[in-house]
């Protein structure tokens, strides 16, 4: 059978000579951002950064802002998220922690 490559969606790295073994869900990551259309987002190296305030203030007040938000599937980004984190990417939990408060009346800015 050999070395395992991928498992789960994960792909498994190694490098026998710098002795480094790691996963990586770089692919899985591609086809969430391509689902909700952000293959084209702003990519950042911290998973949030400072200085970035979300509130409920910001929330659709209007029907209009209420009918758009909608068709946006926020709660399903934030579980495919969910499912990165609790695998690979640990240091993306409290962005995830503090969006995710932002389900059921989301906008844009969340």
């Amino acid at each position: 059978m050999g070395e395992a490559s991928y498992i789960l969606g994960i792909k498994i790295y190694r490098d026998r000579s710098r002795r480094m073994l790691g996963l990586t869900q770089s692919s899985y990551i591609e086809k969430v951002l391509k689902r909700f259309k952000m293959e084209h987002s702003k990519r950042e190296v911290l998973p949030m950064r400072d200085g970035i305030k979300l509130s409920k203030k910001q929330s659709p007040k209007t029907d209009e802002e209420l009918k758009r938000m909608s068709n946006i599937l926020y709660a399903s980004a934030v579980g495919s998220i969910q499912y990165v984190v609790q695998c690979t990417k640990p240091d993306v939990a409290y962005a995830l922690s503090i969006t995710s408060r932002y389900q059921a009346y989301a906008e844009e800015a969340h």
